[in-house]
């Protein structure tokens, strides 16, 4: 009996659990064993150079890649057997995935709503062309967009549903420092008031660190230490998340690292 309501405070306090999340291509092992957890309605960074792993893990996440082994829970649910009870509490944004290029900003969005099952879905659509300011593009070709314009629009898009899990990937990429202040003070605003929980892959240290409540450092395919911003810089005895994420990224952490090991 304690063991059921144990696992039960388990799944409310989480919206991802992982255990044992491996990933092979062929040979490669692009993720190793990973397992961790993301705290309900805490904004948790995701972090690793180049080939960690990140992409991978979060594509398990999505279920766009089914893992070799191990297991994913996300909102509850187990990914394996019941995703499509969890895809419609989700959304992920990225700046490398376009939208159809030929419809508009308007027709791309009216779109996702309906797939989406958006109630009420140009209330919803008007709401987020001004809290993100879109309305000078709103009806142009989303392919005549610039960069900086396209990663507004895709995540208005994945806003559109409400997701209780929303994963972002480089969130702010290719925006002006003011648009991404913008942006981060939306998306931290959004969260305020639905109480979501945002899983953050960037490399974009000074917004992790104003960010985000906890921190996953992937290196190799591997979780090789996790805290917060602050605990982490501290642990590592640096001035901040950047110098952090050298050490890891470099194979310099040290001490700290060879406790977890």
């Amino acid at each position: 009996m304690e063991a059921r309501v144990a696992g039960e405070r388990s799944r409310a306090a989480n919206a991802v659990e992982v255990g044992g999340l491996t990933k092979r291509f062929g040979r490669i092992e692009a993720v190793s064993d990973v397992t961790f957890a993301v705290a309900r309605g805490s904004t948790t960074a995701l972090l690793g150079g180049n080939g960690a792993g990140k992409t991978t893990t979060i594509s398990m996440l999505l279920g766009v890649l089914l893992p070799t082994a191990g297991r994913i829970t996300v909102l509850g649910e187990d990914m394996a057997r019941h995703r499509y009870r969890v895809l419609p509490r989700m959304n992920f944004t990225s700046p490398y995935v376009d939208l159809p290029r030929k419809l508009t900003v308007e027709e791309n969005f009216m779109v996702f709503a309906r797939l989406y099952g958006v109630e009420r879905p140009r209330r919803r659509i008007a709401a987020l062309v001004d809290s993100l300011e879109l309305g000078e593009f709103v009806k142009r070709p989303y392919g005549t967009l610039s960069a900086g314009q396209r990663t507004r629009v895709s995540i208005a898009k994945a806003l559109l549903n409400e997701p209780e899990l929303l994963l972002l990937d480089e969130p702010t990429a290719s925006l002006d420092p003011d648009m991404a202040d913008r942006v981060r003070a939306q998306l931290t605003d959004y969260q305020r008031q639905t109480h979501a929980t945002l899983l953050l892959a960037s490399h974009n240290m000074p917004e992790v660190e104003r960010m985000c409540d906890a921190v996953l450092m992937m290196r190799a395919g591997k979780i090789v230490d996790t805290g917060s911003p602050a605990e982490l810089v501290a642990r590592y005895g640096r001035r901040n998340m950047e110098e952090v994420f050298l050490d890891v990224a470099r194979r310099r952490a040290g001490a700290a690292e060879e406790a977890l090991t």
